[in-house]
């Protein structure tokens, strides 16, 4: 008898172990060993980044530290169409990514389509468009090995999701350069009552899933939070911003100040836009930008990197987590192999 239960029990173990492992999630990661992911935006720009799009994954796919992919936005440059057919084939090569992908939407592919030599789209349709093709299953990500995250699908943003992993919790957020999408469209002068209705509603979900991230991080105790973005909110390219066209961001650089001045960890954001390499510490202490949003919560933990992108792109970001060191994150910029 004692022979059969201890098949039994064992029997049983192995079947919730083949459980969890065939459905694993993103959302609740035990482990909190050492691991890397990779970030690129602002590519392929152009047709011969186009092409050799397919070997920067398959170099990014043989890096074996590499466990998630983040592309934060700009799939196209901003002087192209943005069609039905560049969305599919896009898609079509983000499907040979190996590891979970996450995909955080761009300006490029849809708030700029209004643009005549973008199509003269408008805009609203090719959001809707993106959403059709890049999140066909919400709620999970994109990749060969695709993972579970948590999304905001039910308020109709499948593209915002978190997810925790190495004890870092991460959010991929919604924002797109043009002043998220308040620049005036081809033909008017400002924003149209339908524009403004989509950023008002998106803005709102970005907040909430900050706060959201950040709640769950502190509940977790994690080690760190790390926020991935399209927009550069904090432009050091431009010499003298005017805040008619950074305003419609300011509810949401107040959400990250005041969350991160209360995390008790480092908190990182990841973004593209200004096509650059940059790192630094806009919301600390003297910073310009302090004053520039109106922002009295002050965040020296938060520590912000800009990716290379654009036409002279040359590298992808290697990001290792170390959850036992201090400052947690630490990346590298790994040149592009066999590309023109």
């Amino acid at each position: 008898m004692r022979s059969w239960r201890r098949a039994a029990s064992v029997v049983l173990a192995l079947s919730a172990l083949a459980f969890a492992l065939t459905n694993q999630s993103a959302t609740a990661d035990p482990g909190h060993s050492r691991f890397s992911f990779a970030v690129i935006g602002d590519i392929p720009y152009g047709d011969n980044q186009i092409a050799d799009f397919p070997k920067v994954i398959s170099q990014i796919n043989a890096d074996p530290d590499v466990r998630f992919v983040h592309h934060i936005g700009d799939i196209k440059n901003g002087s192209t169409v943005c069609s039905d057919d560049y969305f599919k084939l896009i898609k079509s090569d983000f499907d040979t990514f190996e590891d979970p992908l996450v995909y955080t939407v761009g300006d490029n592919e849809w708030t700029d389509c209004h643009r005549p030599n973008n199509g003269s789209y408008d805009p609203l349709d090719r959001l809707a468009a993106i959403r059709d093709v890049f999140f066909p299953q919400p709620g999970r990500t994109l990749g060969r090995n695709s993972v579970r995250v948590t999304s905001q699908a039910d308020q109709g943003y499948p593209e915002d999701v978190r997810y925790t992993r190495a004890n870092v919790a991460f959010a991929a957020l919604h924002i797109v350069g043009s002043n998220n999408n308040m620049a005036p469209w081809t033909g008017n002068t400002s924003a149209t009552p339908e524009q403004a209705a989509e950023v008002l509603g998106r803005t709102a979900a970005v907040v909430q899933e900050i706060r959201d991230t950040f709640a769950a991080a502190a509940h977790e105790h994690n080690k760190a939070v790390v926020l991935l973005t399209q927009a550069d909110m904090f432009d050091p390219t431009v010499t003298d911003p005017s805040f008619a066209d950074y305003y419609a961001f300011q509810p949401i650089v107040r959400a990250i100040a005041e969350e991160s001045a209360k995390f008790r960890g480092p908190v990182y954001l990841f973004n593209g836009d200004s096509h650059v390499y940059n790192s630094d510490k806009p919301l600390d202490t003297g910073s310009q930008w302090l004053s520039f949003y109106g922002v009295k919560s002050v965040a020296p933990n938060l520590h912000r990197v800009t990716i290379d992108g654009s036409t002279d792109v040359g590298n992808w970001l290697k990001v290792t987590i170390d959850p036992g060191g201090k400052q947690v994150l630490s990346w590298t910029r790994v040149p592009f192999a066999h590309t023109r």
